[in-house]
């Protein structure tokens, strides 16, 4: 509230004057009688329109623009302009004070200016841009206390603006003690009106959680929507709900009735089927929902007017075409929608009135303000026993396809009896006839296991013979390192016998030291003895050599093979490496180069004896490779590494051999393919390995590039989860 003291408006007292006198022809004194009752003001009001916003009080008291209003409420419907409202009041009470009571909850600005005794002004500004706790009382309505002392009277002006509603201006002044009654009765009837809406909201959401019928949920969004729009038109959803919030009560005024509009139309597609009584009308209701869409747009982007006329257009389409719809639906033997076209014609009626309120068509009373709240109550009702009866009706469609059900379910058991007969010789001569093909199966089963069991021996024994052929070639040379050894020594050893029985002889020999000593010396240099003490350290050297070379040997055989090879265990995977390359190092010539890249691995959990198979099979593989590409030339390599990370060892064998193609490397894990020619091999050796490797739930992945070389990746879990 700002006081604006004679100082300021200096000119006032000579503006009032002129205005008593020039134009009191054209003004009404609104009079509160004795009676203390409230006084409607429907004559006497003078509106000045200010477009551009910008007259200030001064300039709205000296301006001869003001225009007497006709008797009745001013509506200047929904426009940008701003208006200043002048109106005379005589206080013929005896009260000191009255209430001047503007009902209209949706205008976005007033400015309220009262002339004091002291010459100066009394301004008081409220709105719906102003937080709610500000207003000088806490009502729905805008309320304003006129100073005015029994048998006096003044101009009251008000500056008004509405951006998101029509700018009408129901008056009434009075006696606080009325205006605050009049404004109970309004509060006890908006919350009758809450109370009936939310107790369907509460009944019908239950009846959704029992039946779990989604017209009852798309019921309630629809009833929501209605309530936030009625107490959002009504001023209470700014009073209750964001009192502090301007904002969001400006945006409200668009956003509830888009709800409400959206919410109708996709309730009624719903709950009168119109995807098969009326396919067409879900285009009309869907571009509605669009039309709404784009008035909320507009909005948003602060066209109100435009926006405000779009949603209202929208509004009346969509009430018409309902009734529409539902009437056709009606017609069309849907029993439902009879409820609706009621409950919608009543509806209606309160849309109707209360849109032509805000176009002006019909006055402003009670009747108008509060037939559509009235129509929305009525509409919830007539609503919930819709659908009640379509409950209702689905129950009894049940029930009759129930009773058809149970008819065809009796028919059905009358024919399947008569067919029992005929099904039971059918299964009995099908019976015979399964069982000599399970006899038969079972043959060729018994017959292709043996032959399998015929190739996997066969496969095995290739490798065991290639197995055989490399160790025997790999122990002959250590054994015959020593053999050829033996007899040298065995000769060496008779002249150290020799020498020592003839130096025995010398020492008996009855002679003086020194001839002794110079005989002995002399037979020493006779027969090269410290030349055959030295040859016999080589020869014991070598045979040394041999025997740990054989039993070098010995070993990687015996970690190869691992008679417990069916035992899970821990296992060194550069260990199965080493011993596999031992036992097949007879493939490995001067003309294949090797390198080993082993990094330090952690025992795994794994089969040793079957992981070993696999590396056996895929280090011949690579050999097999660069040898049908080298031939007898040098220029082979294989390179072995090894790595891990936290979950798997990876074991990488790669050559620089043959390759393959795409087409053959998608074939390789196939059982009895094979490239190599015939008699090299069965094609179970990758097949075999594929299923090892499978076993420890890894993974076996072959790159290769033809004329270039393969590697083979092959992933080990660290701990065994096969």
């Amino acid at each position: 509230m700002i006081d604006v003291h004679a100082a300021d408006y200096y000119w006032f007292p000579f503006c009032i004057f002129f205005a008593c006198n020039a134009d009191a022809q054209f003004v009404n004194t609104t009079v509160v009688n004795k009676t203390r009752a409230i006084t409607n003001i429907r004559s006497g009001i003078e509106l000045l329109e200010d477009a551009p916003h910008t007259l200030n009080l001064k300039e709205a008291i000296n301006s001869h623009d003001f225009k007497m209003h006709p008797a009745g409420i001013p509506n200047e419907n929904i426009t940008s302009s701003a208006f200043w409202l002048r109106v005379r009041i005589k206080n013929e009470t005896d009260l000191p004070k009255l209430v001047l009571k503007l009902s209209n909850p949706t205008i976005d600005s007033i400015a309220y200016y009262e002339q004091m005794a002291t010459d100066s002004f009394r301004t008081y500004t409220t709105g719906e841009s102003a937080p709610f706790a500000h207003r000088e009382y806490l009502s729905s309505d805008f309320l304003f206390a006129v100073h005015l002392q029994p048998g006096a009277e003044k101009f009251i002006y008000l500056h008004v603006y509405s951006c998101n509603s029509p700018l009408m201006l129901p008056l009434a002044v009075g006696p606080e003690s009325a205006i605050m009654a009049s404004d109970k009765h309004k509060d006890i009837f908006w919350g009758m009106y809450m109370g009936l809406m939310i107790a369907m909201l509460l009944y019908n959401g239950f009846v959704y959680t029992t039946t779990r019928d989604n017209s009852y949920l798309y019921y309630l969004v629809y009833m929501l929507a209605v309530l936030l729009t009625q107490i959002t038109i009504s001023g209470y959803a700014f009073q209750l709900l964001w009192p502090g919030n301007s904002t969001v009560e400006k945006f409200a005024m668009f956003v509830a009735p888009v709800l409400a509009g959206i919410t109708a139309a996709t309730f009624i597609r719903r709950f009168l089927k119109t995807s098969v009584y009326v396919p067409r009308a879900n285009i009309i209701f869907s571009a509605l929902s669009v039309i709404y869409i784009a008035g909320l747009a507009l909005s948003f982007a602060g066209f109100y007017p435009a926006a405000r006329n779009i949603i209202d257009m929208a509004a009346l389409v969509l009430s018409l075409y309902i009734l529409a719809v539902a009437f056709i639906v009606n017609r069309r033997g849907y029993r439902p929608a009879l409820f609706i076209l009621i409950a919608w014609i009543v509806f209606l009626a309160g849309v109707f009135i209360f849109i032509f309120k805000n176009f002006g068509l019909l006055p402003y009373n009670n009747f108008t303000v509060y037939t559509m709240p009235v129509g929305s109550a009525l509409e919830a009702l007539l609503l919930s026993f819709a659908l009640a009866d379509r409950i209702n009706l689905l129950k009894k469609d049940v029930e009759i396809s129930q009773a058809n059900e149970l008819l065809a379910v009796q028919e059905n058991e009358r024919i399947v009896r008569g067919q029992n007969i005929m099904l039971e010789e059918k299964v009995t001569e099908r019976t015979t006839e399964l069982n000599q093909s399970n006899e038969e199966l079972k043959t060729a089963l018994s017959e292709l296991k043996s032959a399998q069991a015929q190739l996997v021996a066969s496969e095995k024994m290739a490798s065991l013979g290639q197995l055989t052929a490399g160790i025997a070639h790999e122990i002959n040379n250590p054994v015959n390192f020593i053999t050829s050894n033996i007899s040298p020594l065995n000769r060496d050893m008779e002249m150290l016998l020799d020498a020592n029985a003839t130096l025995e002889g010398i020492m008996r020999e009855n002679i003086s030291p020194a001839d002794m000593q110079k005989k002995a010396a002399a037979y020493m240099e006779n027969v090269e003895l410290e030349y055959t003490k030295e040859e016999i350290k080589m020869l014991l050297e070598g045979i040394r050599n041999g025997a740990e070379r054989t039993a070098e040997i010995v070993k990687g055989l015996r970690i190869f093979s691992r008679l417990d090879e069916w035992d899970l265990k821990k296992a060194d995977l550069n260990e199965c490496l080493d011993a596999t390359l031992a036992i097949t190092s007879n493939l490995f010539t001067n003309l294949v180069k090797l390198e080993k890249q082993y990094s330090r691995l952690p025992m795994i959990e794994c089969y040793p004896g079957l992981v070993n198979q696999v590396f056996l099979n895929v280090i011949s593989n690579a050999v097999y490779a660069i040898k049908d590409k080298f031939g007898d030339k040098e220029g082979g390599t294989i390179v072995i590494s090894t790595t891990y990370d936290k979950m798997n060892a990876i074991i990488r064998i790669k050559d620089n051999g043959i390759g393959m193609t795409d087409a053959v490397r998608k074939k390789v894990f196939e059982p009895f393919f094979t490239t190599r020619k015939v008699g090299d091999g069965a094609g179970l050796g990758l097949s075999i390995a594929f299923n090892i490797i499978s076993k420890h739930m890894g993974k076996i992945e072959i790159t290769s590039e033809n004329q270039k070389g393969t590697e083979v990746a092959i992933t080990l879990p660290l701990v065994y989860t096969g």
